[in-house]
């Protein structure tokens, strides 16, 4: 029996062939280069860019994207495979990801955890503040893929006058 399995999330960067070409004809010697290239492993050989992976020296090519493993480990992924398997995680205010980590972490009175409960306690069960219920209504699908799949905190903007 065949079974499906779920990607883990990832780091990736798209490669700038442009880009990497002008920091390695930039670089006045190998040691600059190496300390440059040393957050993806990337090299440069008979005039194209390798990345050593486990199986062997793979060639990027501009518009791939490198991912970064769990274990630091790097490897790139074509631009279309890339589109067709991966999406960026949703991108959620700090207030709403305090109170997913609250309610995953039992530290609401709701019993059953799961999206939809959380956003009703959220919503209907005054467990969550004024500000996390309204943007976890306005924002039910990106809510319930952050509670699912993972998510980013939003930036904090410092609006105080200098």
């Amino acid at each position: 029996m065949i079974k499906v399995y779920q990607k883990q999330p990832i780091q990736a960067e798209q490669f700038d062939e442009a880009k990497w070409q002008a920091i390695y004809d930039n670089s006045n010697n190998p040691e600059e280069w190496n300390i440059k290239a040393q957050k993806f492993g990337i090299d440069h050989y008979h005039g194209y860019f390798i990345i050593p992976t486990h199986e062997g020296d793979i060639r990027v090519h501009d518009g791939d994207w490198i991912a970064t493993g769990i274990n630091g480990e790097n490897w790139p992924i074509a631009d279309d495979i890339f589109r067709n398997n991966y999406a960026e995680l949703p991108v959620i205010p700090d207030v709403v990801a305090e109170y997913i980590s609250a309610v995953k972490n039992g530290e609401t009175d709701l019993e059953d955890i799961t999206a939809v409960e959380a956003a009703l306690g959220a919503i209907e069960y005054d467990q969550a503040s004024h500000i996390e219920a309204e943007w976890i209504q306005q924002h039910g699908d990106e809510f319930a893929r952050a509670w699912l799949d993972g998510y980013q905190v939003e930036a904090q903007h410092d609006t105080r006058a200098d």
